[in-house]
């Protein structure tokens, strides 16, 4: 039973995230100030999720330090999604091979 009160309250959160924007913000925002902010909202969330799981996910901040580096380097390129992710995920591996040989 606990189990669906957390599912229910989160569900319940999420729906109020949504909701709570609509009904406050009826009308067009005219403010470049307002529309930049909420423009850049998604993805500074975004960074912030991420970042800090990119330095925990490997066997060491080294590695994972070139796995980021790579993918900066390939994303300022403008490269696509699945190049990016797919060289740092190489860069991650010899990045560990090498420091498992050292």
């Amino acid at each position: 039973m606990k189990i669906y009160c957390y599912i229910a309250l989160m569900a319940i959160t999420t729906y109020l995230i949504r909701v709570i924007p609509l009904v406050l913000f009826q009308k067009e925002i005219h403010s470049p100030f307002v529309k930049s902010f909420l423009y850049y909202v998604p993805y500074a969330c975004l960074t912030a999720m991420t970042i800090p799981a990119i330095f925990t996910a490997t066997q060491s901040p080294v590695s994972a330090a070139c796995g980021f580096v790579v993918a900066v380097l390939l994303g300022w390129n403008k490269k696509s999604l699945p190049v990016v992710a797919g060289f740092a995920c190489i860069a991650v591996m010899i990045a560990e091979a090498v420091l498992r040989h050292i």
